[in-house]
């Protein structure tokens, strides 16, 4: 199962959340989105977990808990299928017409 986590204070590391995430269950793959530019953290990751039932008590456990301070939100992360932009915005507000 896919987690979503928002709010990720900046400084955590993938290493870090990967040892969280692990104490929950087995980790299969961890993404911290990282600007493309800047290479800094978004704020924001993935997680997927081997097991749909570790998922869930993590994203139970840890959903709304302070995190170096900051509120996270842990929740399952939405399929956006095929042709998912990131948010659009690909068009950098053009119009097609």
């Amino acid at each position: 199962m896919k987690v979503f986590i928002g709010g990720l204070p900046l400084e955590v590391s993938e290493a870090e959340l990967n040892a969280v995430f692990g104490d929950f269950g087995p980790v299969k793959s961890l993404r911290i989105v990282k600007d493309r530019e800047t290479k800094e953290s978004r704020g924001f990751g993935f997680v997927e977990m081997v097991n749909d039932a570790e998922a869930k008590e993590a994203i139970r456990c840890m959903n709304g808990q302070s995190y170096y301070g900051k509120r996270i939100t842990v929740n399952v992360a939405e399929d956006k299928g095929p042709g998912f932009n990131n948010g659009g915005g690909s068009n950098r507000g053009f119009s097609r017409n």
